[in-house]
């Protein structure tokens, strides 16, 4: 029905109004329109102040997960298969990135939701952050260490991720010059359901 602010969302569940956590304080202004059709979470907190996580949306034909946490799970169950070390939330320089993999390869994850023809872009909204984590990453490609932004685009059956200059023009900027310093930049799309996330396959990064 509406979004009052980044956290909370009114829905209509079972014919009454009902207030939910959106799980993503991201804006969303094309995903979260009034009448759009929303996968709601039950929180396991009985203290808690929403009984519900909003954690997927319907855009057209198309179901986006929303969950802001999700890409950091799928990516680390997705690496486990792969790698025999993960370690999360790793210290670099002046940032925490979010993983290594076997003791020397850092990645950073990235979550995608912002999708127009079957292009997605990141981000949606200016945020410093991920700016700073670019030059973090260009620090470790220049030193000689595997250095990765990984996107994980929380839908199905794109074909392309782009920087979004429009909105954030630095981070297009930074993720350029990491990507020429040798940091390595991927993205794959997802198999979404209602109750799961899983990646699915990778998608060419237009930079």
């Amino acid at each position: 029905l509406s979004r009052p602010n980044r956290f909370i969302a009114h829905v209509e569940l079972d014919g009454k109004t009902e207030t939910v956590h959106v799980k993503n304080t991201g804006r969303c202004r094309e995903l979260l329109v009034p009448g759009c059709t929303v996968y709601l979470e039950k929180g396991t907190n009985p203290g808690r102040k929403t009984a519900y996580d909003l954690i997927a949306v319907e855009k057209g034909n198309i179901l986006i997960n929303m969950d802001a946490q999700a890409p950091n799970r799928v990516f680390a169950q997705w690496a486990r298969e792969r790698w025999a070390d993960v370690r999360p939330e790793v210290r670099y320089g002046r940032s925490r990135l979010d993983f290594c993999l076997d003791g020397h390869h850092l990645v950073e994850v990235k979550g995608v939701t912002l999708e127009e023809k079957r292009k997605a872009r990141f981000r949606e909204a200016r945020a410093e952050r991920g700016v700073k984590h670019m030059r973090e990453l260009q620090g470790a490609g220049e030193r000689g260490l595997d250095a990765a932004i990984f996107f994980v685009v929380q839908l199905k059956d794109v074909n392309s991720v782009a920087p979004n200059d429009a909105t954030h023009p630095a981070f297009g900027q930074a993720l350029r010059e990491a990507a020429a310093h040798g940091v390595r930049v991927l993205a794959y799309d997802c198999d979404v359901t209602p109750d799961s996330l899983k990646i699915r396959r990778e998608v060419p990064v237009i930079l």
